[in-house]
């Protein structure tokens, strides 16, 4: 059984198993759950900027189209950093392969 949303499914396990990809991951995990520690205290009320900043552009690009709320930011932290990480890995993979292109891996 191959289909196209089977081929997508590898390319994005591709993209996120490459370290640069896991660096940024576990990079925004910290800082959101840094964000979410710091933001119980009153004077941390903008600890949530940090976390949506290091997942900028498609963070703000969700943070549009979602409906407002604090789940929906946090929602938009999230999926913002798993989008940036599948094209960190992407653009990893295309630059070690380089002016070989390998098509069966």
């Amino acid at each position: 059984m191959t289909g196209p949303g089977l081929s997508v499914l590898r390319g994005a396990r591709r993209a996120l198993g490459h370290i640069a990809a896991r660096v940024y991951l576990t990079a925004c995990a910290l800082l959101l759950g840094w964000a979410l520690v710091a933001s119980s205290t009153s004077d941390a009320s903008m600890a949530a900027v940090i976390p949506l900043f290091a997942t900028v552009p498609a963070s703000l690009v969700l943070l549009l189209f979602l409906p407002e709320g604090s789940m929906a930011f946090l929602l938009s932290i999230i999926l913002g950093a798993l989008i940036n990480a599948m094209i960190i890995g992407w653009c990893a993979r295309a630059l070690r392969r380089g002016s070989n292109p390998d098509t069966a891996s």
